[in-house]
């Protein structure tokens, strides 16, 4: 028979009020819990809780500012903002991107270079950014895509401002061009103000001056839906556009001095010596710098990189020449200085010269030599004799003096990007170097602008621009006018130096044996003589390779670029100096057949106003900026 349990009432009884006390604790408990979390929710935290909401609702949208545009002197437009229509995707508005990508193609054909330079920008960029993956559509492209649009969500195509270069090749090594931000530039940027910029200047004066160009990012608030589409622009804050610059180089000078250069590779630089203002600058070959704005392909990259001219080599900045004879009057100057000659010093200058004790001969340009010479005619002739003589009676120390002096082997200070310095040797620099002691025969080259000797054309046009300025050299300098600020641009920071005479008249030796090398009917530069305003100048033949003693230069059975470069410097008017130019060309042969009629027809186009050369397009400036007026050259 079961037990039966018999129940203790008394005992339920008081164990009730403890289980009903305990249940009343843990809902008082549970509600004082809901209370606190919606307290923080609510009060604490309402600030984030709320921007997160509003994130949900309403999207920050960078606006780009419009670039700065760059013109020359005389208002002709050189880089121009055109509109381009662009394919663009929001990567995290896409769920699967390959398949997208390739549906896309379908609609629009995309190269491999198209998604390749879709994938590296995606990586570097943050996921709710509009990113191209197609530029300059067409307009059946953009009718086509409009079309389709609804099977693509988080594609659109967007209105933008490419930049345009007018006049292509021309200006390519003076300008410059923009590219797409890689990653190195992104970790020097100011990210808040690139937060909508996809492009940045690469070289040239649109790097230089980049901060300038380029203008403040503006933002856009926009209220969007579940999709991410917009429905409206609740506030907007504009963009502050660059601002635009105004040149010193004039676009019709450029054009005649590479229509001089005939192809050839070589370069041109005018400078006005009063101020140091570039007129032009020229390397040859060129290339065009429209390639590059969108991502110039592998094959035209390629193309240009392969090339034996290298045509994005600027030699006008990079190129480091012997300067051959073009340095003699310098040369000159520093003996008059010291007092090692005088003008009417002479001697006989035969087919060598050979340094005292004997030794290696150092053989002149001319077979026969010179016979008897003066300062005047050495430097009318170019005779090597005399210089080599005159080298060695000055020495390597003051020879490196007055080389220094007129700016060689230091970079010029131009506004522009990865300008070299040239070599001026010394002798503590061929103990640090080669470790070896410095040579009387070393000197003796060092006088006509041989041996370890280089400089650049835009030295060389400085350094002619000093001598026809008497000593007042001026820095080259590129930026004439900023148009936003309506004033003059503060060059500043390119103001020049002044080379002392102990005697001033030594200036007027030179330069008289300068216009001689043109005027003369013996002189180097006679080629040049009808010009109808008077040129001061100097030739040059720089060496490529050193040849034995004994051995003869003969240009025909030698390769092209084992052949010698030709030089010309020059300044014009003598009386009143309005443009000093430096030109060279590549393997040409003598300075004075071949690179003079380059600068003589540079200064005819400056100083006798030629037509415009066909292609200008002059563009009204805005009147708060135009620049002051300036008597015509």
């Amino acid at each position: 028979m079961a037990r039966q349990v018999i129940k203790d009432i008394h005992l339920e009884l008081r164990m009730f009020p403890r289980r009903v006390a305990a249940l009343v604790l843990m809902c008082v408990l549970l509600v004082g819990a809901l209370v606190a979390r919606m307290v923080h929710l609510q009060v604490i935290g309402h600030a984030h809780y709320s921007d997160l909401a509003t994130d949900n609702r309403v999207r920050l949208s960078p606006i780009p500012p419009t670039r700065g545009l760059i013109y020359d002197r005389r208002g002709v437009l050189l880089a121009d903002n055109l509109p381009a229509f662009n394919l663009e995707i929001v990567p995290e508005q896409v769920e699967d991107l390959p398949n997208l990508l390739g549906r896309l193609g379908e609609v629009i054909e995309l190269s491999e270079d198209d998604i390749q330079r879709f994938e590296r920008l995606r990586r570097r960029s943050p996921a709710y950014r509009s990113l191209p993956i197609k530029t300059n559509l067409s307009e059946a492209e953009v009718a086509r895509f409009m079309v389709a649009r609804h099977r693509f969500d988080g594609v659109s195509v967007q209105a933008r401002l490419q930049r345009h270069y007018p006049f292509g090749a021309r200006f390519a090594h003076l300008l410059g061009y923009v590219g797409r931000i890689n990653e190195r530039e992104l970790k020097r940027l100011d990210a808040r103000n690139y937060r909508a910029t996809t492009h940045i200047g690469k070289t040239g004066i649109e790097k230089y001056y980049e901060s300038l160009l380029h203008g403040t990012v503006g933002v856009r608030e926009d209220e969007v839906n579940s999709h991410g589409r917009r429905i409206r622009v609740i506030r907007e804050t504009p963009p502050r556009p660059g601002e635009s610059l105004v040149l010193s180089v004039d676009a019709r000078l450029q054009a005649v001095a590479t229509a001089a250069l005939a192809g050839r590779s070589g370069a041109v630089v005018a400078l006005d010596p009063r101020n140091g203002e570039v007129l032009a600058l020229v390397s040859e070959p060129d290339f065009d710098p429209n390639l590059f704005v969108n991502g110039i392909s592998r094959r035209d990259y390629a193309r240009l990189r392969d090339d034996r001219e290298r045509p994005l080599f600027n030699r006008a900045l990079r190129g480091q020449y012997p300067p051959g004879s073009t340095v003699k009057p310098i040369v000159a100057l520093a003996g008059l200085e010291a007092g090692v000659i005088t003008p009417e010093r002479r001697m006989f200058a035969g087919p060598y010269y050979e340094l005292p004790g004997g030794g290696r001969r150092f053989r002149d340009w001319r077979k026969g030599g010179h016979g008897w010479v003066d300062l005047d005619r050495a430097i009318v002739r170019s005779c090597d004799v005399y210089f080599y003589d005159l080298s060695y009676r000055l020495g390597i120390d003051r020879l490196h003096d007055i080389y220094g002096r007129f700016g060689l082997g230091r970079p010029t200070g131009i506004d522009l990007p990865g300008e070299l310095g040239g070599l001026l040797p010394s002798r503590e620099w061929k103990r640090r170097r080669h470790k070896q002691a410095w040579y009387p025969g070393e000197t003796v080259i060092l006088g006509i602008g041989q041996g370890y000797l280089l400089a650049t054309p835009l030295q060389l046009a400085t350094m002619t621009g000093c001598i026809a300025m008497r000593g007042d050299c001026h820095r080259p300098h590129l930026l004439k006018a900023r148009i936003a600020s309506a004033v003059p641009a503060d060059t500043g920071q390119l103001r020049g130096w002044r080379v002392t005479l102990r005697d001033p008249r030594h200036w007027d030796v030179i330069i008289d044996a300068m216009r001689h090398v043109v005027s003369s009917p013996e002189g180097t530069g006679r080629r040049i003589a009808d010009a109808p305003y008077s040129i001061a100048g100097k030739t040059g033949t720089a060496q490529v390779f050193s040849l034995k003693e004994d051995e003869e230069y003969k240009a025909e059975k030698l390769a092209r670029h084992m052949r010698d470069h030709a030089w010309f410097v020059g300044f014009a008017p003598v009386e009143d100096p309005r443009i000093a130019v430096a030109v060279i060309v590549e393997h040409a042969g003598h300075g004075g057949s071949v690179a003079a009629p380059v600068a003589r027809r540079v200064m005819d186009a400056w100083l006798l106003g030629d037509k415009p050369a066909a292609g200008l397009v002059r563009t009204s400036l805005p009147a708060a900026s135009t620049p002051r007026k300036e008597r015509r050259p």
